[in-house]
This record gives structure tokens, sequence and C-alpha cells, in this order.
């Protein structure tokens, strides 16, 4: 029971939820390190003292990702909609064994640390990372439109990207009920709709002519290659484990 309160501590955002959203003390790109930092803990955590799913905190954290919906298609923050994805996907995390839950969480943390660098990008840029006034970056910038377009479409649960796959090993290892099935049907659309929200208001549309656009540097794209290679590689990873 204590081990499930933890991790439902840790998972659904609560810290930020009672305390960061509230007092500011930390700026939103360190927010989404905290957070990355206490789900990691979580995973390690779960994977120490294994548990078994507890209908309860599922839901509890099941209601914590539908408020955590709606604070996601309302911010135009990158970097929030960075942690908002993480808390969204907190009965996942919890649901899944540990075997599946810790390869999915990777990919998820992998995905939105690319999303955290676009964020990097918009904020040098164009002085936010919001992403609101910035359209159709595809046509003005091809290279941030394209990374952009690539964690979006694995966020939105799309093959062959890893987090489709796992997330599908995922319920094929859970002994599953109508209730999870319920959650994991809600948690699936949840994540193309915030993905392709993002994607209309920023990758697609007609350019802002008021918004002198640039493009990311040879470094940038080097980085975000290597990351989207590694995620590819967790494809790999994924298909070997559906298909065990």
């Amino acid at each position: 029971m204590l081990i499930n309160f933890i991790l439902l501590f840790l998972f659904a955002g609560v810290p930020y939820y009672i305390y960061f959203e509230k007092t500011k003390k930390l700026k939103r790109e360190q927010i989404f390190f905290l957070s990355t930092f206490l789900l990691l803990f979580g995973i390690i955590l779960d994977s120490i003292f294994p548990q078994e799913i507890s209908m309860p905190f599922v839901i509890v954290a099941f209601m914590s990702s539908l408020f955590t919906l709606y604070q996601a298609n309302k911010t135009t923050n990158l970097y929030k909609l960075a942690y908002y994805v993480l808390f969204f996907n907190a009965p996942i995390l919890i649901m899944f064994k540990p075997e599946q839950s810790v390869l999915y969480a990777l990919s998820l943390l992998l995905t939105l640390f690319g999303l955290y660098l676009i964020a990097k990008y918009y904020e040098r840029s164009y002085g936010s990372a919001n992403y609101q006034s910035v359209s159709g970056i595809t046509l003005m910038t091809p290279y941030a439109g394209l990374f952009l377009t690539t964690y979006l479409t694995a966020l939105a649960l799309y093959p062959p990207f890893p987090n489709s796959i796992l997330f599908l090993h995922g319920i094929l290892a859970t002994d599953m009920n109508a209730i999870l099935y319920f959650i994991i049907v809600v948690i699936f659309f949840g994540n193309f709709l915030i993905a392709a929200r993002v994607m209309a208001k920023t990758v697609f549309g007609k350019p802002n002519d008021n918004i002198h656009y640039i493009d990311l540097t040879s470094k940038e794209k080097r980085l975000h290659l290597a990351l989207v290679i590694v995620l590819l590689m967790l494809s790999i990873v994924g298909l070997k484990e559906v298909l065990a």
C-alpha cells in the first residue's frame, strides 16, 4: 500500500500540482527535469519492490490524468506540455509490470527530451517556448518541423516509434479488465489529441508574416538525429519483446 501511494505521488504530478504550480519556485524547464527525476526514481522503486495492480490507485491516477489532459489542451508552452504528458501517462506506468513500464517510461522520456530540446530552440529563436504564434514551421524551418513532427508522431502512439510498440507490449503483458481497457483507450486517444493539437497549431498552417523564422543549427540537427536513431533502436527492442 505504501509503495503504491509513493508511486502515485511520484508519477501523477502531485508535487507539481500541490506546490510548484502555485509557488512558481522553479522555472518550467527545471520542473521538467525534476518531474523526469521523480519518474525515474519511481520506476527504480517499482523495480525493487514490484507491486500488484491496485485499482483504487489506478483510478486516482486516472482522475489526475483527466485533469492533466485538460491542462495540456489549454497550454501553448512546450515545456509545460512535456511534463503534462508525463503526468498524463501515470496510470499506464502504474498498471504495467516493471518490465514493461521501464521500457515505456524510457521511450516516453526520450521523446519528451526531444520536445524539451525543441522548446529550447523556440525560446532561443522566438524569445519564448510558446508555439501559438509560430505556425507553418514545416514550410519555413523544415528541419525543426521534421523533428518536432517526429516527436509528436511518437507521442501520438503511431508506429514505427517505440512508444506505440511498447504501449502494445504492456497491454499484452497485463491482465486486463473492463476498467483497465477503458483507461487504456482514454490514454491512447488523449496522447493522440495532445500531439495532434500541437501539430495543427505550429507544424502546419500558414506561416506568420510577423515572425522571423530561424531553423535548427548544425549542432542541434545532429543531436536530434542521434535522439531519433535511439528511438528507432528502442522500436526494434520493443518489437522483439512483442514477438517473444
